[in-house]
């Protein structure tokens, strides 16, 4: 009786637990610089920001997103799986 319930129960709970790592994890997507660069841009325009520099954010020699001035930081992530 009790194998009836507590094996689909356990299966069931690892399904879920899969499912949600699967689709809530994620990883750095690397930005060419120009990417980057627009993607400021496009902040500056969208929250009317007065910010004349910006720095670069890296992660393993790669750039995957950008920090304004303002303290805006923006940073490109893509799920594991897709």
């Amino acid at each position: 009786m009790l194998e009836t319930i507590l094996l689909p129960a356990v299966w069931t709970c690892f399904a879920a637990y899969t499912t949600w790592y699967l689709t809530s994890a994620k990883q750095y997507a690397p930005l060419t610089l120009e990417e980057a660069r627009l993607l400021w841009k496009i902040h500056k325009q969208k929250a009317q920001c007065k910010a004349k520099r910006w720095r670069e954010i890296h992660h393993r020699g790669k750039i995957i997103g950008f920090q304004c001035e303002c303290g805006y930081k923006h940073v490109q992530k893509k799920p594991i799986v897709t």
